[in-house]
């Protein structure tokens, strides 16, 4: 599995990860509430985020290859582009 450099932002309440396209993915904290089911933590987030690599990256991914994130461009995924990830449907996200 290809290793997934988190960061959390304080300064915009989000994980922060390389998507491959030469800009940056976030994963805004009302996005993880929405999987997680209650207010997460910075460091629920990281955990839950190293748990579910695939997922975000999968999704990540399938927003570049869709022409949805031009290169060298930032941009963020909502859970329901998480839950749809060709990956997670094969392997479904692991909870806390």
């Amino acid at each position: 599995m290809e290793e997934l450099h988190l960061t959390w932002r304080e300064d915009i309440d989000a994980l922060q990860f390389d998507a491959g396209n030469g800009g940056h993915c976030f994963v805004h904290r009302f996005a993880l509430r929405t999987l997680l089911g209650a207010r997460p933590s910075p460091d629920e987030c990281l955990a839950f985020a190293r748990r579910n690599a695939p997922a975000l990256l999968s999704a990540a991914r399938q927003r570049i290859e869709a022409g949805e994130a031009p290169p060298q461009r930032n941009f963020h995924l909502d859970s329901r582009q998480i839950r749809r990830s060709p990956e997670h449907r094969r392997t479904p996200i692991i909870m806390l």
